[in-house]
């Protein structure tokens, strides 16, 4: 990092600590929602831009949430399904 360049930089991984291809479908799921959400919290809005098209889609899902909620699904019962699948 030069002086007063405060971007971070992106170094290679090396070898996981654990194999993650060990864990289960379902494990696995569980770890990447984990590691999003570790990011959500820690991150700074800055770090998570949202281009024009994001934004217009996120917009458009708010709207018609919003105009129609009895069509959502709840998050824990489409994870309750997909969990309940083996998944």
């Amino acid at each position: 990092m030069r002086r007063g360049d405060r971007s971070p930089r992106l170094v290679p991984m090396g070898e996981p600590a654990f194999n993650y291809r060990d864990l289960s479908v379902a494990e696995r799921l569980q770890l990447v929602e984990d590691i999003w959400d570790s990011i959500a919290q820690d991150a700074p809005a800055s770090q998570l831009p949202l281009t024009d098209v994001q934004r217009a889609e996120l917009r458009q899902s708010l709207a018609e949430d919003a105009a129609t909620p009895e069509a959502a699904i709840p998050w824990e019962e489409v994870r309750k399904d997909l969990f309940g699948r083996g998944g």
